[in-house]
């Protein structure tokens, strides 16, 4: 607690967290967590991403390593356990096997963006471990105009050279991660821990509404087009579609109305639209009714509906052989085994295109997270601490493993 403390002090703004990729606050961080890792016995480095990373060897040099990790970097005025609690716990069950050889390595990560923040696209670090990571994005710029290829060579990296963060499958046998849950569901059911069966894939959209904007006090009721009318009908609509469909969920989170003026009638509204699931299938057949909906709700108000896709993220199934040995620690000290998918994106999601993954979650206080409210407790921290500790001791290669 005292370490996640220490990360927490590292900020970009000073009265809360926000630490974005490739900034003075992320090589701060990376050279705090470098440091703990030594101590715990491993080989630590900086990676052609800017992603820390530690080793332990086991019997042997060169053995396939079990990796571990999660990521160092934050949303603006964040909580302070969103990735960190996995990267220092990570190092703290290391430190605990002490000299106990295993018969594989042990790496971890902290990757330098998982958020998105600064350059507006997610996973970075892990992208580029993974080996998916397209250079194409080092064009992209920050909200100051620096392209990240110059955010890099400012870092110490060389742009032309991220390539070289990725690894090769056969050195990998599984990517595991330990998270805050980022939701209520383990604390309602009076549980610390979870084991994830699957991350949500995700979809997103913005839908532009087009009505007739006019006089608020001359225009009868019936002539009106009045695009904020539609736009909240179909926000409703949205809402109960995906309370009929079990572990999906349908969120509009931003909306612009023109002209926004008291006294006339919303000629134009923008919404953002954000659809999850973890099924592909259930989510984009969730999205296609919503925005058939939609779609006939703007036809009988006689408002234009256009849609545009933004984003598009899959599904993450965990791997049920890792999913195992997690719930088996779990029940091994004493803890029911609750399953349980997530709906926030993780770096598991990238990482799952270079090794099978899976996540152990750690309940949080009314689920809040991405707030300075986030909060743990440290009896909970504990006991993740220890369930993962014993997972880790005894891992065995599976599915996907050497």
């Amino acid at each position: 607690m005292a370490r996640i403390a220490a990360l927490a002090a590292l900020s970009e703004q000073p009265d809360g967290l926000t630490r974005t990729y490739l900034t003075p606050q992320h090589q701060q961080a990376n050279e705090l967590v470098a440091g703990w890792m030594q101590e715990a016995g491993l080989h630590a480095r900086i990676d052609a991403a800017g992603n820390v990373v530690g080793r332990r060897e086991g019997r042997e040099p060169g053995l396939p390593c079990l990796m571990l990790g999660s990521h160092l970097d934050s949303v603006r005025n964040a909580g302070v356990y969103d990735g960190m609690l996995g990267v220092v716990t990570a190092i703290e069950c290391v430190a605990a096997l002490g000299d106990t050889p295993l018969p594989f390595a042990i790496e971890i990560v902290g990757f330098g963006d998982e958020e998105g923040v600064r350059f507006q696209a997610t996973m970075l670090g892990s992208r580029a471990v993974a080996g998916t990571f397209d250079p194409a994005l080092l064009d992209l710029t920050d909200r100051d105009g620096v392209p990240m290829r110059e955010a890099m060579a400012r870092f110490g990296l060389d742009p032309t050279r991220i390539g070289e963060a990725a690894r090769r499958r056969e050195d990998v046998l599984a990517y595991v991660e330990y998270h805050i849950e980022q939701g209520p569901v383990l604390e309602d059911e009076g549980l610390p821990v979870g084991v994830v069966t699957a991350i949500n894939g995700q979809a997103r959209f913005r839908l532009t509404f087009e009505g007739m904007a006019g006089h608020a006090g001359t225009v009868p009721m019936g002539l009106r087009r009045d695009a904020l009318a539609a736009a909240a009908e179909c926000v409703l609509v949205a809402e109960r579609l995906a309370g009929e469909r079990p572990q999906a969920v349908a969120t509009v989170g931003q909306a612009s109305v023109s002209p926004g003026a008291t006294n006339v009638i919303p000629g134009a509204v923008v919404l953002s639209l954000d659809v999850r699931a973890p099924d592909d299938g259930v989510r984009d057949a969730l999205a296609a009714d919503i925005l058939a909906a939609c779609e006939a709700t703007c036809a009988k108000r006689n408002v234009r509906l256009a849609c545009e896709r933004t984003h598009q993220l899959g599904s993450c199934a965990c791997a049920p052989w890792l999913r195992g040995q997690l719930a088996a620690a779990v029940a091994a000290e004493g803890h029911p085994v609750r399953e349980l998918p997530s709906g926030a994106g993780h770096d598991a999601m990238a990482m799952a295109a270079l090794a099978d993954v899976a996540m152990l979650f750690l309940r949080c206080e009314r689920g809040i997270s991405h707030h300075p409210a986030e909060a743990i407790t440290a009896e909970d921290a504990a006991i993740g601490a220890r369930v993962f500790a014993r997972f880790i001791a005894g891992f065995t290669a599976g599915r996907g493993g050497a």
